[in-house]
């Protein structure tokens, strides 16, 4: 079954349960993979890859806002933004641990010879390839920084 036909059962649900905040996360998860499945160059059916992308799109994207809003004392649309962020993550790949991901990128860094920070591009390019959808990139990147430095 294809995340698409996935949302929509779960859209569903969410609207027989009359879970309001689940469903605004589902439909904007719809929209977005939709939209991807329409833009220039894009074919018809996403790959798994393609999906994953776009769901980090979404909870970077929640998670900026909530960052925002929490700084604007605005607790209310605050916990709308984590909620939503809550509903999306459940479709993505379980996340590693900071620990296991400095694990992988120490392994790649020796697996490609790199020294110093400036081969930091080359790792940062294999650690996503192979990271993609387990780890955030921003902690990739940190630590990435951390190890080469």
């Amino acid at each position: 079954m294809s995340l698409i036909e996935k949302i929509d059962q779960d859209i569903k649900k969410a609207m027989l349960a009359k879970q309001e905040s689940t469903l605004r996360a589902l439909r904007a998860v719809k929209a977005a993979l939709l939209l991807a499945r329409t833009e220039k160059g894009a074919s018809d059916v996403l790959t798994e890859e393609a999906e994953i992308k776009v769901l980090q799109k979404l909870i970077k994207q929640r998670k900026e806002s909530a960052d925002i809003y929490k700084t604007q004392n605005r607790d209310d649309l605050y916990q709308i933004e984590i909620d939503e962020l809550q509903v999306i993550e459940v479709y993505l790949p379980q996340q590693m641990e900071r620990a296991e991901v400095e694990q992988r990128i120490k392994q790649l860094i020796v697996d490609l010879g790199a020294t110093s920070i400036k081969e930091m591009g080359k790792v940062m390019g294999a650690a996503n390839k192979e990271l993609a959808g387990k780890a955030d990139g921003k902690t990739i990147s940190e630590v990435v920084k951390q190890l080469l430095s």
